[in-house]
């Protein structure tokens, strides 16, 4: 059975509808949209998220659990525990039992720049792009640890070409060929509410990434799991690619997954105020998971303990610590335990049955995607650990006001000027020029201290500053 016989046997006729008047191009690319879709899947998914109730099912908010966490000390150099899981977590780096993962699907679109959003320049004085920052900060820990920490990046159909391509361009900023993995993310169709695959034109499916959970099927698809078994990785570290300010590989937060016994951990940070747009940690019946902001009550948003604070404050910062069996027995063919899927409704361009591409204006269609939080709740002894936002959050997600290019420029800046002081450089008051450290000089403070009281440099402070 071909494939234009196995859709019109399964229902979905449709998909075919113009193919006697499409080109062999067009043909050769339906077939290999179509040969991408498991159509079981796509029964099961159009029978509990389309047809049936399935999705945010079974959330008792009545018995909802703010999740414990472990808390940042006054002085992280001081504290015994932090210190004893910053010794596990070097060791596991310097054995070469970790690899950095980052998800890199998506475009610059929402900030006005067309390319790869890994592409677009961040930093306050060079303009350095999200990527080279990562690859600076990537290259500084293999140096620290002597280690191969080799760097995986979820591309997308959309930007996988032209990522490569920058990468090629700039030499790979520096890390060796071999040690920058790059493979695509899957996709989903999306369907009508009858369950129908739309056409977005006579001779292509409407397909569309199938979220960040994805990447965990992605990562098993390209053969990268079996690669990292075969190179002795057992750990992935775990960020996205919109945050400059993220720390790659974070000894302490390693070595406190380790310390746990965790096969998935996660960095939280307290919420800013009630409403601020991150998921919330929580136990329910004893289950650690995520409550995304938009399926959580206002009441319990606004909930505060006697001392004022906000009840749920821990926010999800899509920073996680993941063994890779774990990750690969969500994927495994046959078992017990699988992501979920979740809908999402959405205005969807599609070729009505005359062949002319209608724009409908209010939702017509469903998309479907998988949070790679939702791993959290079969995982073995879930935690999570405390951070700051000038040590690992300020994300570029907006053209402008909160989490713009120009808030992110700001934080940079604030955390160079904490170096600075710690260093005991003073700033001329009312300086208000930009302040920039390249992560191959120094890529945390503790490294910027060791490195300024052995190579010290004559700052200009009537200019920017740029130390590399």
């Amino acid at each position: 059975m071909d494939k234009k016989q196995l859709f019109e046997s399964r229902g979905q006729e449709q998909v075919f509808r113009f193919w006697d008047g499409l080109s062999e191009e067009e043909r050769a690319n339906l077939e290999s949209q179509a040969a991408e879709i498991d159509l079981d899947e796509l029964d099961n998914l159009v029978a509990t998220l389309v047809k049936g109730d399935n999705d945010h099912a079974g959330v008792d908010f009545s018995a909802l659990e703010p999740a414990p966490y472990v808390s940042l000390p006054e002085n992280v150099d001081t504290d015994a525990e932090w210190q004893e899981a910053k010794k596990l977590g070097e060791e596991a780096l310097k054995a070469g039992k970790v690899a950095a993962f980052t998800v890199a699907g998506g475009q610059g679109t929402r900030l006005g720049y067309d390319g790869p959003k890994g592409t677009y320049p961040v930093t306050p004085v060079k303009n350095k792009t999200l990527f080279q920052v990562f690859a600076e900060k990537i290259q500084a820990a293999r140096v620290r640890y002597a280690c191969k920490l080799p760097w995986f990046i979820m591309t997308s159909d959309i930007n996988h070409t032209a990522t490569v391509a920058f990468f090629q361009e700039n030499d790979n900023f520096g890390l060796d060929d071999g040690s920058v993995v790059f493979f695509r993310q899957g996709r989903m169709p999306a369907v009508d509410h009858d369950g129908k695959i739309i056409l977005e034109s006579k001779g292509s499916i409407a397909m569309s990434p199938d979220g960040h959970g994805g990447a965990l099927r992605a990562l098993d698809r390209s053969g990268s799991f079996q690669a990292m078994a075969d190179d002795g990785i057992e750990i992935l570290s775990y960020f996205q690619v919109d945050n400059p300010l993220v720390q790659p590989v974070d000894p302490y937060f390693i070595g406190f997954h380790l310390k746990s016994g965790s096969t998935l951990s996660s960095k939280m940070l307290p919420k800013a105020y009630e409403k601020e747009k991150l998921g919330h940690f929580c136990v329910l019946n004893g289950v650690s998971q995520v409550v995304e902001y938009s399926d959580m009550p206002d009441e319990l948003c606004a909930k505060r303990d006697p001392d004022g604070q906000l009840s749920f404050r821990a926010g999800s910062i899509a920073i996680h610590v993941i063994d890779v069996n774990f990750a690969r027995s969500l994927v495994a063919p046959g078992s017990s335990v699988s992501l979920p899927f979740h809908r999402a409704d959405k205005k969807i361009p599609f070729v009505d049955e005359s062949g002319e591409v209608q724009k409908p204006d209010t939702p017509n269609g469903i998309k479907f995607e998988m949070f790679v939080f939702d791993s959290i709740p079969f995982a073995s002894n879930p935690i999570v650990i405390e951070t700051t936002r000038l040590n690992d959050f300020s994300p570029v997600k907006n053209a402008e006001g909160v989490d713009s290019p120009e808030s992110c420029k700001a934080d940079q800046i604030k955390l160079f000027r904490e170096w600075f002081a710690a260093a005991g450089i003073e700033i001329p008051e009312g300086y208000d020029k930009a302040i920039e450290v390249s992560a191959l000089y120094a890529d945390t403070k503790d490294a910027f201290l060791e490195a300024w009281k052995r190579q010290p440099q004559e700052l200009d402070f009537s200019d920017e500053i740029y130390i590399g």
